[in-house]
């Protein structure tokens, strides 16, 4: 973790490339892949991102927000360098989404809504760099997070198992991980923010959300919330996390 942090404060030095009128201001909660501060861009507040991401997944995803933006999704707009590019050096600075999370059922359900306008907006949607879906891993072995191999040969069954009741589904842009620490919400809008784990999947994997706010019938709740389960798991081998998730993916 030292040494990531290390690469990451040299790599803060490309904010410049945002302009002249420029500055870091706070770290931002942003889990361990990434380091996350509030920024001051031309007088304006911002996000500014820094990782490891490669050119191809940054490219993927700052157009993914751009079209989104533009067909009237409220998310993160990335914000151009003073030369024009989205990204540069690992970084991404984009606009600062207003609001605080979900609170109630009907608030739950205005996300599930807005996730579903996401699903509709994405269909057919290219792969991210380097990804796989949930039923590509029934083939596969290895994408991006994910290392089935160094997962118990039992709980990869148990997982692909539950992957294999999403076969044949159309797939869309999926944002990975709608929760609360997510959502920006107003009287006027539902953002979403943090668009590092959105991927093409099965579209109900985004729409397990507490008291099934997005009214799926019981059948169909049970396949997306094993599925998804099964999905944490293997992301997040083999943390705390992931073992609990997993124990919730029944035995084949």
């Amino acid at each position: 973790m030292f040494e990531a942090r290390k690469v990451w404060r040299m790599g803060w030095e490309a904010l410049g490339q945002w302009g002249e009128d420029v500055a870091r201001i706070e770290p931002l909660a942003g889990g361990v892949a990434n380091d996350v501060w509030s920024v001051r861009v031309n007088g304006h507040l911002a996000v500014g991102r820094l990782g490891g991401r490669s050119d191809a997944d940054l490219a993927w995803e700052t157009e993914l927000l751009q079209y989104l933006d533009r067909e009237g999704l409220t998310v993160p707009v990335p914000i151009p360098t003073t030369d024009g590019r989205l990204f540069a050096g690992g970084l991404v600075v984009m606009t600062y989404l207003e609001g605080g999370p979900p609170e109630t059922q009907a608030d739950w359900r205005r996300v599930a809504d807005t996730l579903r306008e996401l699903h509709r907006l994405t269909r057919g949607w290219p792969q991210r760099p380097g990804w796989r879906s949930s039923t590509d891993l029934l083939h596969a072995e290895t994408g991006t997070k994910i290392d089935l191999g160094a997962m118990p040969v039992e709980g990869v069954a148990r997982c692909r198992a539950a992957w294999a009741r999403l076969a044949g589904r159309q797939t869309c842009v999926v944002h990975g991980d709608p929760n609360p620490g997510n959502v920006r919400m107003t009287a006027g809008h539902v953002g979403l923010i943090d668009w590092d784990e959105a991927h093409v999947d099965v579209p109900d994997l985004d729409l397990v959300l507490p008291g099934n706010a997005a009214g799926l019938d019981d059948g169909v709740y049970d396949i997306a919330a094993q599925a998804s389960a099964a999905w944490e798991a293997a992301v997040c081998w083999d943390d705390e996390y992931a073992v609990k998730r997993l124990a919730e993916v029944r035995a084949v």
